[in-house]
C-alpha cells in the first residue's frame, strides 16, 4: 500500500484496526464463557477490508 493515503481511507483503516480487538476478559467472566469470540475480529492476511 502507498505511504501517502487519502484522509478518508486512513480514517477507515484506523477504525478497522480499533475494531480488531479481542473480547475483554470482564465480558468473558460476566457471561460465564458464553461470549468468547468477537464477530468483527479479522485477520490481516485471511480476509481483506472492503475500503
Amino acid at each position: 500500500m502507498a505511504r501517502n493515503k487519502p484522509r478518508g481511507k486512513k480514517i477507515r483503516l484506523g477504525k478497522a484496526s480499533k475494531q480488531n480487538k479481542r473480547v475483554p476478559i470482564w465480558v468473558i467472566v460476566r457471561t460465564n464463557r458464553r461470549v468468547l469470540t468477537h464477530p468483527k475480529r479479522r485477520h490481516w492476511r485471511r480476509s481483506r477490508l472492503k475500503l
